[in-house]
């Protein structure tokens, strides 16, 4: 199974859901990464659209 997400800005978000929606037919999970700590894994730092600080993880 083929798991997409995004790490976005706040800009890119609403894009990020849409993109998501759009491929899987259901509603994203949401992360914010500025309230969230992974064990095994850091996210990138910037957004998959732009150069802004990535904020949010869309998976």
């Amino acid at each position: 199974m083929l798991v997409r997400m995004y790490v976005v800005c706040k800009e890119h978000l609403e894009l990020a859901i849409d993109m998501f929606v759009d491929e899987f037919e259901d509603a994203p999970d949401v992360v914010d990464l500025n309230e969230t700590e992974f064990a095994d894994w850091d996210p990138p730092a910037k957004c998959c659209e732009c150069e802004k600080k990535a904020e949010f993880l869309v998976v």
